[in-house]
């Protein structure tokens, strides 16, 4: 059964965790309640998700929302350099960098795509992907070190974001300097009661604009419309409280705006590829492996973690629905 990594194990009251790995054996799936950045370096093997798998490159980047899944097969050498951020830091002391166009596109516009299931895979030319792993490489170090040093930290993460941003394809087309007031406005709304029955003709009133407009203007800031930008929304709030309550799915869905259990699992699953059922079950194996788990050393509960590897086999089946 697939694992869930939880943001209060591993961050340690921090926004930000970081490490670089070198893996040789199979990473099983696994999902997170928090952003994740994975930074390919050297080495060979297949990346899995819900959208099934595909071989790794040197310099790809792949992005992961909150409640997003995958994996890795086949590993031989494989360098795998990982920037996490806490989904509560990204709405608190972190929300700042979706007012960078650059930002916002890699963190929340590319993941939360349609079709994506919130999981982006990009490529930025080789130097730049070494320059990242070496940063998230020295953001392991700070994190580890004895004595605090969030400066450092913050510091780290908005190199290693600038290097994979300058790294990436030129786009297009120009982006705006900062996002229109209108999308801000709305997904603050959204940020505040994404559990309200939203509609767009109320959201376009609220902004002065007409419903058409808002839409476009959604599509080109966040490359969604408003309403899937707020299903998305929803998926992930959803996914914390599968992972950290003990809610019946139903209730979980009605509290995220859902009200139908059906159509909840409907949406949830078309979003994060798994259904609410699954995706609770794996969390609760994981939360109970930890339990049984010996106890760390403090230094070692500081580091980054993943997934136990496994014995490699030939093939891995993706989670299914219930």
């Amino acid at each position: 059964m697939p694992a869930t990594l939880h943001e209060h194990a591993l961050f340690a009251g921090g926004p930000v965790l970081g490490g670089v790995h070198r893996l040789d054996l199979d990473i099983e799936p696994h999902a997170h309640d928090f952003l994740e950045i994975a930074v390919i370096g050297t080495g060979y093997g297949r990346h899995v998700t819900s959208q099934g798998e595909h071989p790794l490159r040197r310099g790809q980047v792949i992005v992961l929302r909150p409640g997003a899944w995958h994996g890795f097969l086949d590993c031989a050498g494989l360098t795998v350099a990982n920037c996490c951020l806490s989904a509560q830091a990204l709405r608190t002391e972190l929300a700042a960098l979706y007012d960078i166009p650059m930002l916002r596109r890699m963190l929340w516009t590319d993941p939360v795509a349609s079709g994506t299931h919130g999981v982006a895979v990009t490529t930025v030319d080789p130097v730049a992907a070494e320059e990242a792993i070496a940063e998230i490489g020295l953001l392991e170090r700070d994190l580890g070190a004895d004595q605090s040093r969030p400066g450092r930290v913050l510091g780290r993460l908005v190199t290693v974001l600038g290097v994979l941003a300058d790294g990436r394809a030129p786009e297009r087309e120009t982006l705006e300097s900062a996002i229109h007031p209108a999308v801000a406005a709305t997904i603050a709304r959204f940020e505040a009661a994404p559990a309200h029955p939203w509609r767009l003709d109320d959201l376009a009133r609220a902004v002065n604009l007409d419903p058409a407009y808002l839409g476009r203007l959604f599509g080109r800031y966040a490359g969604v419309t408003p309403l899937g930008f707020l299903a998305r929304l929803r998926a992930e709030r959803a996914a914390t409280l599968l992972a950290h309550s003990t809610l019946p799915a139903a209730r979980v869905g009605a509290a995220v705006g859902w009200d139908d259990p059906a159509y909840f699992a409907r949406r949830f699953r078309t979003l994060v590829g798994l259904t609410p059922t699954e995706y609770r079950r794996r969390s609760r194996s994981a939360a109970h492996a930890r339990l049984s788990a010996p106890a760390e050393p403090a230094d070692e509960r500081r580091k980054p973690s993943m997934p136990p590897p496994r014995v490699p086999a030939s093939s891995v089946a993706g989670p299914t629905g219930t």
